[in-house]
């Protein structure tokens, strides 16, 4: 691995005592970090004991009606002097010291590669239908996804997840990087303008880190509203790219898999938060015929809405 810098950069809110776990977990990483940039929404809730702790931190806060996926992770990259970027979300830990070290080389296996995500392990809590996804969305295989993959792998091919990824600095700023504002899927927007553009996205298997949510019906409606706004934001990367078929191979997949481990009591639920899920996405991506009042009531992030149409 050819000696670079490389500076981590965590978006964060109201970050507790899993956040202090995570900062020593960085700089134990085998792959030595240089920066580990925080952009803290709401300063009154920062431990201000974590710089002191930890020297390789910096923090700078922000409003919570300032924050954006796109344009708080850019300006992050602003700041960062980094040839490569480690972006990683709050709640996502390495699995162990290498973790930085396996996306860091995955990132630079091939000139072309642009980006590199890691792999998402289910945490303790996580349920038996959630663990089937993440197993199905981050499988053990590592791999590299560029255009010619279109035809085949459809809007699988922009993934790319900044709960722990990867970007090359010198083709982040030829690009352009992330978008100044974008309620959900900054990640996926400027994979596309990597995949476009001729780069590869690598997925790195063993770089792993602990990261699985039990969203409630409702919580999934919500997320998958603001999912289908994104893309109907950004009609000229995601309408001409087969999204819902990607979707339809999980559910048969995991109805499958309940069926075989005889967890047949989990159906109903599973049905009905894939209902809920679908009708979040339907709604966000026709977000333009609802009325303001409906929006608000649907979205995760009512905030974007403030100064948004």
């Amino acid at each position: 691995m050819k000696n670079e810098k490389i500076d981590v950069i965590i978006p964060t809110y109201h970050p507790g005592k899993e956040f202090a776990a995570l900062l020593e977990c960085l700089e134990q990483q085998s792959c030595p970090v240089s920066r580990i940039i925080v952009m803290n929404t709401e300063e009154q809730f920062w431990d201000t004991r974590w710089e002191k702790e930890h020297p390789c931190l910096e923090v700078h806060h922000l409003k919570k009606e300032n924050f954006d996926h796109g344009g708080t992770r850019r300006q992050a990259a602003e700041l960062s002097d980094g040839d490569v970027m480690v972006f990683l979300t709050q709640d996502a830990m390495p699995a162990d010291k290498n973790t930085v070290s396996h996306l860091v080389k995955a990132l630079n296996s091939q000139e072309n590669i642009g980006a590199a995500y890691a792999r998402q392990l289910p945490n303790s809590s996580c349920s038996f239908v959630e663990a089937y996804t993440r197993s199905f969305n981050y499988p053990d295989q590592s791999g590299v996804k560029t255009k010619d993959d279109l035809p085949v792998l459809g809007i699988k091919t922009f993934f790319c997840s900044n709960v722990c990824a990867a970007y090359k600095k010198d083709i982040y700023r030829k690009l352009g990087g992330f978008v100044e504002k974008t309620i959900f899927n900054e990640d996926m927007i400027y994979a596309a303008d990597l995949i476009h553009a001729g780069y590869g996205i690598a997925y790195a298997a063993d770089a792993k880190v602990v990261h699985s949510h039990n969203y409630s019906c409702s919580q999934q409606f919500h997320r998958n509203f603001d999912l289908g706004v994104s893309q109907a934001q950004y009609p000229e990367i995601f309408d001409g790219v087969p999204s819902e078929g990607e979707g339809l191979r999980l559910v048969k997949k995991t109805f499958s898999y309940l069926v075989k481990h005889g967890k047949w009591y989990l159906i109903p639920g599973f049905i009905i938060q894939n209902g809920c899920k679908y009708a979040g996405y339907f709604m966000g991506k026709r977000y333009k015929k609802l009325s303001k009042k409906m929006i608000l009531r649907c979205t995760m992030n009512q905030t974007y809405w403030n100064e948004s149409k």
